[in-house]
């Protein structure tokens, strides 16, 4: 769902993507130690991701920080699922100076950093998802550009029953934007505060449509500071959600009764050099020629980013006619089925795009690294922004679409993989590394899916056929 958000501040001062040509330097690493002692940390967590996006964690005693700072930490990258072959087994861990923090809810003061993975020559590691991001910004850099992503994250709180059920809360049955006064309240300020703490810029946070739904959205930032803090924030929301005793899911579609749960993205890109909006401009949208061009390349590759942005089987029980996530390839300003949708805003320096195609279980690396290279393919080519659709498009018939040119999302994870493959610029965005390695865990996962028999279909034919 759209919530009436503070406006994202995408005239932020940019904080620039640090690269991996060198390692962080004998000072940088004594500064880290010297905050880590100062707030009594005993241990430290180096972060890092898998193709998938799951946070995978190597804990140093505190005292080994500066020498993890300096020289990397080693790990054994191939027995992490989907991100190194055998061969590829040496891996290191370079923390993010940046990325320091301490976790609210350590039993022992635990602090945490961010790491880039490296080989041990020193040199950034294709399959790391959060290279691939650093990798797109640079394209954007190279143009002029720095990307600004505000994402919005919807998800479930939902109790465990005795019989080992899970459902959402009896008490909660507020809905859309409701003053709830349940329980569920003070735990999502917990968790605000939890991310705060933490270093996340929120925005709003607010009750979502169904019982036990909610959103939280993020402040608009550099991607790759956005990417880390969506990561955070689910496992922050997890943590804080297992001490209120209760269940936090940002699966996209846990219940068929009920709306599922997007990441809807705002996005912009600003001159590297001085701040300005590019994509503002005085149209009827207010849109300049690079926004348009920009929306064009996203719609040109929507299909193509499908399987990064809702990367999961159950991500298409998300995408159905007659709710809010969108079907259709397409743009507008208050449609809101629409793929790409432009925010009314009263300041030209907010100007941005929402792509409402993402869920929470995405790679938010992978997601934001082919948003932007398909972005950058339609400024780049200057691909031409088909006219925006205004009027509800579910009860159009395939002959309408097709005189509207508006294509169809993959409404299956398989032939949102076959999309995938079949585009070159998103493939590009992935790099070979991590589109094999990512595709090859997806045809797995829809494997799987396909052999199972569901409760669905021993209800409906066991006992008539």
């Amino acid at each position: 769902m759209i919530s009436q958000r503070n406006e994202p501040d995408f005239v932020r001062g940019a904080q620039r993507v640090q690269t991996m040509n060198s390692r962080p330097g004998q000072h940088v690493a004594a500064d880290l130690a010297a905050r880590a002692e100062a707030a009594h940390a005993r241990h430290v967590d180096l972060q890092f991701t898998d193709v998938t996006g799951a946070v995978k964690t190597v804990t140093i005693p505190a005292a080994q920080l500066q020498d993890a700072v300096e020289h990397g930490t080693w790990f054994d990258g191939s027995s992490v699922e989907s991100f190194a072959r055998t061969a590829e087994s040496d891996m290191y861990l370079i923390p993010d100076p940046d990325s320091f923090q301490l976790i609210p809810w350590a039993a022992e003061p635990t602090a945490r950093l961010i790491c880039w993975a490296a080989t041990p020559d020193g040199e950034p590691y294709p399959g790391d998802p959060r290279g691939a991001l650093q990798r797109a910004a640079a394209v954007a850099a190279g143009l002029g550009y720095e990307y600004l992503v505000g994402p919005e994250i919807e998800f479930f709180l939902l109790e465990r029953h005795t019989d080992g059920s899970i459902a959402a809360p009896a008490s909660d049955r507020s809905s859309y934007f409701d003053a709830a006064i349940d329980a569920s309240v003070g735990l999502r300020q917990a968790m605000v505060s939890a991310l705060q703490s933490l270093g996340i810029d929120v925005n709003t946070s607010h009750h979502e449509v169904a019982p036990g739904q909610h959103e939280i959205d993020i402040g608009a930032g550099p991607a790759l500071k956005a990417a880390d803090d969506v990561v955070t924030l689910r496992y922050a929301l997890r943590a804080t959600a297992q001490q209120g005793g209760v269940v936090a899911s940002f699966m996209p579609k846990p219940f068929d009764d009920a709306p599922g749960s997007g990441m809807h993205v705002h996005q912009s890109l600003v001159r590297a050099d001085n701040g300005t909006n590019t994509f503002s401009g005085d149209d009827d949208y207010g849109l300049s020629d690079i926004a348009k061009h920009f929306i064009a390349g996203q719609l040109h590759h929507a299909a193509g980013m499908c399987a990064v942005l809702a990367p999961i089987v159950n991500s298409y029980k998300r995408f159905v006619r007659g709710h809010e996530a969108p079907i259709f390839i397409s743009w507008a300003r208050t449609n809101r089925g629409a793929l790409i949708r432009v925010p009314h805003v009263g300041r030209t320096q907010a100007t941005r795009v929402e792509l409402r195609s993402p869920d929470p279980s995405c790679n938010p690396y992978l997601a934001f690294a082919v948003m932007l290279r398909a972005g950058l393919d339609g400024v780049e080519r200057r691909l031409p922004l088909p006219p925006p659709v205004e009027e509800s498009l579910y009860g159009f018939d395939d002959v309408e679409l097709q005189r509207r040119n508006v294509g169809v999302l993959p409404d299956n994870l398989d032939d949102a993989l076959d999309a995938l493959q079949g585009d070159d610029v998103v493939m590009d965005a992935l790099g070979p590394h991590l589109a094999e390695r990512f595709i090859e865990a997806k045809r797995l996962e829809w494997r799987e899916y396909r052999g199972l028999v569901t409760p669905w279909e021993v209800r409906r034919y066991l006992e008539r056929i």
